[in-house]
Parts: structure tokens; sequence; C-alpha cells
């Protein structure tokens, strides 16, 4: 009997340690989870102060070349005017720089654009393009999805700041 009452009494502290032991090991986790969704809800929160951006700009040799970043949505842009497009000039059928440093906003369709060391990357509603390739080669796009390309340009000012940060 005091045999039976001893392997109960271990088995019972077995036991109590076990969920004890179980219970501390889930602490972390749970922290870690939290800490986790926090930093999803804070990059959603970041997320939201800004819009995907790629900034096409010269290089040294007289080429055009790009990078992937983002630039803020509460901040004002120093900016002249802006029109609408959704015909292609005859300039902008072959490699061109851009006419002037501007914001492109796509409204409508998807496009490849290639820069002068063979690059690419893609444009779509929701990727603003800043267009500062405005000497030398520049660069040239295709229409990927969709029948047109409708868009928004926004010149920026003389010597107006374009608010990029690129994506490191």
């Amino acid at each position: 009997m005091k045999k039976s009452i001893l392997m109960l009494s271990f088995g019972l502290l077995l036991s109590t340690s076990s969920i004890y032991a179980l219970t501390r090991k889930e602490e972390p986790l749970k922290k870690m989870n939290q800490l986790e969704s926090k930093k999803s809800h804070d990059d959603d929160e970041e997320e939201t102060k800004y819009i995907k951006a790629v900034r096409l700009y010269n290089t040294p040799d007289g080429g055009c070349d790009f990078e992937i970043g983002k630039i803020p949505t509460t901040t004002h842009m120093d900016v002249t005017t802006f029109w609408g497009q959704n015909h292609v000039d005859k300039y902008e059928k072959v490699a061109h720089p851009a006419p002037r440093k501007q914001y492109v906003v796509t409204l409508k369709g998807s496009l490849r654009f290639k820069v002068t060391n063979g690059k690419t990357f893609v444009i779509e509603p929701g990727v603003i393009l800043i267009a500062e390739d405005t000497i030398g080669q520049g660069h040239t796009w295709d229409l990927i999805k969709g029948k047109t390309w409708e868009r928004l340009y926004i010149p920026l000012a003389a010597n107006a700041e374009d608010h990029f940060i690129a994506k490191h």
C-alpha cells in the first residue's frame, strides 16, 4: 500500500512538473508569437505610410539604371502640373530618356521597362515610376498586360526633391 501511494505521489509530481515545464516552454513561444504579431502589424502600418516606387536614373557612363524603393504617402510633393495620357508618342516606341524629371502614375496596363545594361522591371497600377533619366540612351518599355497604358505624368518642379527612399 505504501508502495502504491508512493508511486501515485511520484506520478502526480511528474505530471505537475511536466505541465509546469510545458507551460514554461509555451510562455516564450507565446511572447515570440505576440512579438511577431506586433511586428507584422507594425510592418502593415509602415507599409501604409508608403507607396512602392521604381526610380530611373542616369549612370556616369551615360546609361540608365533603376532602383526599387518607396515614396511617403503624406508628404507634399513639389510638382508643377499633371496630365493624363493613353496614347503612345512616336519617341516612346524606341529607347529614350525621360523628357523631364517626373512621376508617372500607371492607372491601367502593366509594362516591362528595360534599361541600358539589359536589366528589366515591371510597372503596374500601384507602383509609381520616378523618371529621372533625362540624358543619354534612356530606357525602353513594352506593354505586357492590357491593350493600352493609361497614365498620369506629374513633373517635378525645378530642383525639387523626389522623396524616393531606396530599398536596401
